[in-house]
Protein backbone atom coordinates (compact mmCIF):
# COMPACT_ATOMS: atom_id res chain seq x y z
CA UNK A 1 0.00 0.00 0.00
CA UNK A 2 1.53 3.37 -1.04
CA UNK A 3 1.81 6.28 1.37
CA UNK A 4 -1.24 8.17 0.05
CA UNK A 5 -3.49 5.12 0.22
CA UNK A 6 -2.16 4.26 3.67
CA UNK A 7 -2.98 7.74 4.94
CA UNK A 8 -6.48 7.58 3.45
CA UNK A 9 -7.05 4.17 4.98
CA UNK A 10 -5.87 5.34 8.40
CA UNK A 11 -8.24 8.30 8.23
CA UNK A 12 -11.13 6.09 7.13
CA UNK A 13 -10.49 3.64 9.93
CA UNK A 14 -10.61 6.50 12.42
CA UNK A 15 -13.90 7.79 11.00
CA UNK A 16 -15.65 4.45 11.47
CA UNK A 17 -13.98 3.22 14.65
CA UNK A 18 -14.87 5.93 17.15
CA UNK A 19 -15.82 4.27 20.43
CA UNK A 20 -19.05 5.51 22.03
CA UNK A 21 -18.36 7.37 25.26
CA UNK A 22 -20.07 5.70 28.20
CA UNK A 23 -19.62 6.06 31.91
CA UNK A 24 -19.48 9.87 31.82
CA UNK A 25 -22.07 12.03 33.49
CA UNK A 26 -25.12 12.82 31.41
CA UNK A 27 -26.25 16.43 31.51
CA UNK A 28 -29.72 17.83 30.78
CA UNK A 29 -28.37 20.98 29.14
CA UNK A 30 -28.01 24.57 30.24
CA UNK A 31 -30.90 25.96 28.20
CA UNK A 32 -34.34 27.05 29.34
CA UNK A 33 -35.76 23.57 28.72
CA UNK A 34 -33.95 20.73 30.57
CA UNK A 35 -33.89 17.87 28.10
CA UNK A 36 -34.40 14.14 28.01
CA UNK A 37 -33.99 11.40 25.41
CA UNK A 38 -36.10 8.41 24.45
CA UNK A 39 -36.79 5.78 21.84
CA UNK A 40 -40.12 5.92 20.02
CA UNK A 41 -41.93 2.81 18.75
CA UNK A 42 -43.10 4.74 15.67
CA UNK A 43 -39.51 5.75 14.79
CA UNK A 44 -37.30 2.64 14.78
CA UNK A 45 -33.52 2.98 14.93
CA UNK A 46 -33.53 6.55 16.26
CA UNK A 47 -33.14 8.31 19.59
CA UNK A 48 -35.23 11.45 20.14
CA UNK A 49 -33.92 14.29 22.33
CA UNK A 50 -36.40 16.96 23.41
CA UNK A 51 -37.33 19.29 26.25
CA UNK A 52 -38.67 17.15 29.10
CA UNK A 53 -41.57 19.55 29.78
CA UNK A 54 -43.09 20.44 26.44
CA UNK A 55 -45.71 22.64 28.12
CA UNK A 56 -42.87 24.98 29.16
CA UNK A 57 -42.29 25.88 25.51
CA UNK A 58 -45.30 28.17 25.37
CA UNK A 59 -45.34 29.61 21.85
CA UNK A 60 -41.77 28.64 21.01
CA UNK A 61 -41.47 26.02 18.28
CA UNK A 62 -38.74 23.40 18.19
CA UNK A 63 -36.32 23.56 15.28
CA UNK A 64 -35.31 20.14 13.93
CA UNK A 65 -31.68 18.95 14.26
CA UNK A 66 -30.95 15.50 12.85
CA UNK A 67 -27.67 13.79 13.71
CA UNK A 68 -25.32 11.14 12.33
CA UNK A 69 -23.18 9.47 14.98
CA UNK A 70 -19.42 9.29 15.17
CA UNK A 71 -18.32 6.15 13.35
CA UNK A 72 -21.85 5.96 11.88
CA UNK A 73 -22.42 3.79 14.94
CA UNK A 74 -25.76 2.44 16.13
CA UNK A 75 -25.36 4.08 19.55
CA UNK A 76 -27.74 7.02 19.45
CA UNK A 77 -26.48 8.18 22.86
CA UNK A 78 -22.75 8.33 22.07
CA UNK A 79 -22.86 12.15 21.83
CA UNK A 80 -25.68 12.62 24.32
CA UNK A 81 -24.25 15.59 26.26
CA UNK A 82 -23.89 17.54 23.02
CA UNK A 83 -27.37 16.55 21.85
CA UNK A 84 -29.07 17.17 25.19
CA UNK A 85 -27.53 20.63 25.28
CA UNK A 86 -28.92 21.45 21.83
CA UNK A 87 -32.34 20.09 22.80
CA UNK A 88 -32.38 22.16 26.00
CA UNK A 89 -32.02 25.30 23.87
CA UNK A 90 -35.36 24.65 22.17
CA UNK A 91 -34.70 22.02 19.50
CA UNK A 92 -36.02 18.61 18.59
CA UNK A 93 -32.89 16.51 18.10
CA UNK A 94 -33.02 13.09 16.43
CA UNK A 95 -29.98 10.82 16.29
CA UNK A 96 -29.62 7.64 14.28
CA UNK A 97 -29.33 4.42 16.28
CA UNK A 98 -30.71 3.16 19.57
CA UNK A 99 -30.14 3.41 23.32
CA UNK A 100 -27.69 0.59 24.14
CA UNK A 101 -28.91 -1.93 26.68
CA UNK A 102 -25.32 -2.72 27.65
CA UNK A 103 -22.20 -0.54 27.36
CA UNK A 104 -20.83 -0.49 23.84
CA UNK A 105 -17.27 -1.61 23.19
CA UNK A 106 -14.80 -0.20 20.68
CA UNK A 107 -14.82 -1.83 17.27
CA UNK A 108 -11.92 -4.09 16.42
CA UNK A 109 -9.26 -2.48 14.25
CA UNK A 110 -10.10 -3.18 10.60
CA UNK A 111 -7.75 -5.17 8.41
CA UNK A 112 -5.71 -2.84 6.17
CA UNK A 113 -7.25 -2.69 2.70
CA UNK A 114 -10.56 -4.20 3.80
CA UNK A 115 -13.81 -2.52 2.80
CA UNK A 116 -15.03 -0.60 5.86
CA UNK A 117 -18.68 -0.80 6.86
CA UNK A 118 -20.97 1.15 9.17
CA UNK A 119 -23.88 0.34 11.47
CA UNK A 120 -26.37 3.02 10.38
CA UNK A 121 -27.48 4.15 6.95
CA UNK A 122 -27.49 7.70 5.62
CA UNK A 123 -31.22 7.37 4.91
CA UNK A 124 -31.97 7.41 8.64
CA UNK A 125 -31.36 11.18 8.70
CA UNK A 126 -34.05 11.75 6.06
CA UNK A 127 -36.34 9.35 7.92
CA UNK A 128 -35.92 11.52 11.03
CA UNK A 129 -37.01 14.64 9.11
CA UNK A 130 -40.03 12.78 7.70
CA UNK A 131 -41.07 11.64 11.17
CA UNK A 132 -40.70 15.06 12.79
CA UNK A 133 -42.80 16.74 10.12
CA UNK A 134 -45.52 14.10 10.45
CA UNK A 135 -45.40 14.16 14.22
CA UNK A 136 -46.16 17.87 14.38
CA UNK A 137 -49.62 17.22 12.94
CA UNK A 138 -50.39 13.77 14.32
CA UNK A 139 -53.44 13.61 16.56
CA UNK A 140 -52.42 12.47 20.03
CA UNK A 141 -48.76 13.30 19.66
CA UNK A 142 -47.24 15.14 22.65
CA UNK A 143 -45.19 17.07 20.08
CA UNK A 144 -48.21 18.16 18.05
CA UNK A 145 -47.98 21.85 17.24
CA UNK A 146 -44.59 22.21 18.95
CA UNK A 147 -42.33 21.66 15.91
CA UNK A 148 -41.16 24.24 13.38
CA UNK A 149 -41.39 21.84 10.44
CA UNK A 150 -39.66 24.22 8.02
CA UNK A 151 -36.62 24.81 10.26
CA UNK A 152 -34.40 21.80 9.60
CA UNK A 153 -30.66 21.34 10.22
CA UNK A 154 -28.58 18.26 9.42
CA UNK A 155 -25.42 17.49 11.35
CA UNK A 156 -23.05 14.73 12.34
CA UNK A 157 -19.66 13.83 13.73
CA UNK A 158 -16.92 12.19 11.65
CA UNK A 159 -18.53 9.43 9.56
CA UNK A 160 -21.89 10.92 10.59
CA UNK A 161 -20.74 14.22 9.11
CA UNK A 162 -20.39 12.52 5.72
CA UNK A 163 -23.97 11.31 6.10
CA UNK A 164 -25.07 14.85 6.94
CA UNK A 165 -23.33 16.27 3.85
CA UNK A 166 -25.26 13.88 1.63
CA UNK A 167 -28.55 14.60 3.40
CA UNK A 168 -27.94 18.36 3.05
CA UNK A 169 -29.02 18.02 -0.59
CA UNK A 170 -32.62 17.57 0.68
CA UNK A 171 -34.59 20.72 -0.23
CA UNK A 172 -36.19 20.76 3.23
CA UNK A 173 -32.82 21.42 4.89
CA UNK A 174 -32.10 25.02 5.94
CA UNK A 175 -28.52 24.58 7.17
CA UNK A 176 -25.82 21.95 7.62
CA UNK A 177 -23.35 21.58 10.52
CA UNK A 178 -20.43 19.27 9.67
CA UNK A 179 -18.32 18.26 12.66
CA UNK A 180 -14.81 16.77 12.52
CA UNK A 181 -15.52 15.61 9.00
CA UNK A 182 -15.34 16.34 5.28
CA UNK A 183 -15.43 14.51 1.98
CA UNK A 184 -12.30 12.54 1.08
CA UNK A 185 -10.13 14.39 -1.42
CA UNK A 186 -9.87 11.57 -3.96
CA UNK A 187 -13.63 11.70 -4.57
CA UNK A 188 -14.25 8.02 -3.82
CA UNK A 189 -15.72 6.70 -0.60
CA UNK A 190 -13.71 3.96 1.11
CA UNK A 191 -16.66 3.37 3.47
CA UNK A 192 -19.35 0.98 2.26
CA UNK A 193 -22.74 2.68 2.02
CA UNK A 194 -21.43 6.21 2.74
CA UNK A 195 -21.02 8.72 -0.10
CA UNK A 196 -17.89 10.87 -0.32
CA UNK A 197 -18.12 13.05 -3.41
CA UNK A 198 -16.72 16.58 -3.57
CA UNK A 199 -19.05 17.29 -6.50
CA UNK A 200 -21.96 17.33 -4.06
CA UNK A 201 -20.53 20.47 -2.45
CA UNK A 202 -21.58 22.46 -5.53
CA UNK A 203 -25.17 21.32 -4.91
CA UNK A 204 -25.37 22.68 -1.38
CA UNK A 205 -28.21 25.18 -1.22
CA UNK A 206 -27.96 26.38 2.38
CA UNK A 207 -25.42 27.98 4.71
CA UNK A 208 -22.95 25.45 6.12
CA UNK A 209 -20.79 25.41 9.24
CA UNK A 210 -17.73 23.19 9.65
CA UNK A 211 -16.56 22.54 13.23
CA UNK A 212 -13.12 20.92 13.17
CA UNK A 213 -10.63 19.86 15.83
CA UNK A 214 -7.49 21.69 14.78
CA UNK A 215 -4.18 20.26 13.53
CA UNK A 216 -4.48 16.97 15.41
CA UNK A 217 -7.95 16.21 13.98
CA UNK A 218 -7.47 13.47 11.40
CA UNK A 219 -10.43 14.78 9.40
CA UNK A 220 -9.48 18.47 9.56
CA UNK A 221 -7.73 18.48 6.17
CA UNK A 222 -10.82 17.03 4.49
CA UNK A 223 -13.12 19.55 6.18
CA UNK A 224 -10.81 22.47 5.35
CA UNK A 225 -10.67 21.35 1.71
CA UNK A 226 -14.48 21.24 1.60
CA UNK A 227 -14.57 24.79 2.97
CA UNK A 228 -12.07 25.91 0.33
CA UNK A 229 -14.24 24.39 -2.42
CA UNK A 230 -17.48 26.02 -1.29
CA UNK A 231 -17.99 29.42 -2.87
CA UNK A 232 -21.67 29.77 -3.72
CA UNK A 233 -23.35 29.58 -0.29
CA UNK A 234 -22.51 31.24 3.05
CA UNK A 235 -19.99 29.15 4.97
CA UNK A 236 -18.00 29.27 8.18
CA UNK A 237 -15.24 27.07 9.57
CA UNK A 238 -14.49 26.89 13.28
CA UNK A 239 -11.40 25.08 14.56
CA UNK A 240 -11.31 24.08 18.23
CA UNK A 241 -7.86 22.55 18.95
CA UNK A 242 -9.05 19.39 20.74
CA UNK A 243 -8.48 16.75 18.06
CA UNK A 244 -10.91 14.42 16.33
CA UNK A 245 -12.77 13.53 19.53
CA UNK A 246 -14.29 17.01 19.84
CA UNK A 247 -16.06 18.19 22.98
CA UNK A 248 -19.18 16.07 22.60
CA UNK A 249 -19.07 14.36 25.98
CA UNK A 250 -17.71 17.26 28.00
CA UNK A 251 -20.26 18.70 30.44
CA UNK A 252 -23.05 20.21 28.33
CA UNK A 253 -21.13 19.38 25.16
CA UNK A 254 -18.37 21.93 25.82
CA UNK A 255 -17.57 24.85 23.54
CA UNK A 256 -18.57 22.83 20.46
CA UNK A 257 -22.20 22.75 21.58
CA UNK A 258 -22.14 26.50 22.25
CA UNK A 259 -20.88 27.18 18.74
CA UNK A 260 -23.52 24.93 17.20
CA UNK A 261 -26.31 26.45 19.28
CA UNK A 262 -25.32 29.96 18.18
CA UNK A 263 -25.31 28.89 14.54
CA UNK A 264 -28.73 27.20 14.82
CA UNK A 265 -30.21 30.16 16.70
CA UNK A 266 -29.09 32.39 13.84
CA UNK A 267 -29.91 30.15 10.89
CA UNK A 268 -33.18 28.62 12.14
CA UNK A 269 -34.50 31.22 14.58
CA UNK A 270 -33.07 34.42 13.14
CA UNK A 271 -31.76 35.73 16.45
CA UNK A 272 -29.58 38.85 16.02
CA UNK A 273 -27.46 38.05 19.08
CA UNK A 274 -26.61 34.65 17.59
CA UNK A 275 -25.74 36.22 14.22
CA UNK A 276 -23.34 38.56 16.04
CA UNK A 277 -21.28 35.52 17.06
CA UNK A 278 -20.25 35.04 13.41
CA UNK A 279 -20.77 38.30 11.50
CA UNK A 280 -18.82 41.57 11.58
CA UNK A 281 -15.25 42.56 12.43
CA UNK A 282 -16.02 42.39 16.14
CA UNK A 283 -18.02 39.15 16.07
CA UNK A 284 -17.84 37.14 19.30
CA UNK A 285 -16.00 34.21 17.74
CA UNK A 286 -13.62 36.49 15.83
CA UNK A 287 -11.66 37.13 19.02
CA UNK A 288 -12.41 34.02 21.09
CA UNK A 289 -9.03 32.54 22.05
CA UNK A 290 -10.53 29.05 22.40
CA UNK A 291 -11.02 28.71 18.65
CA UNK A 292 -10.38 30.20 15.22
CA UNK A 293 -13.02 31.31 12.70
CA UNK A 294 -12.91 31.59 8.91
CA UNK A 295 -15.87 32.89 6.91
CA UNK A 296 -17.24 33.18 3.37
CA UNK A 297 -20.24 35.19 2.19
CA UNK A 298 -21.53 35.74 5.73
CA UNK A 299 -23.48 38.97 6.21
Amino acid sequence: MDRTKAATYAMTAMLVAIAPAHGKATKQGTGAYPATYEERPDLPDHVVYRPARLAALGREKLGIYVWGNGGCSADGTSSRNHLLEIASQGYLVIASGRIPRTPSTPQAAPTPGARLTVETSTGLLSDAIDWAQRENGRAGSPLRGHIAVDKVAVSGWSCGGLQALSTAQDPRVRTAVIMNSGFFKDGASPISGVTSDKALLAKLHTPVLYVLGGPSDIAAANGADDFRCIGHVPAAMINIPVGHGGTYMQPHGGIGAKVVTAWLDWQLKGRPNAKAAFVGQDCRYCHDTRLTLERKRLN
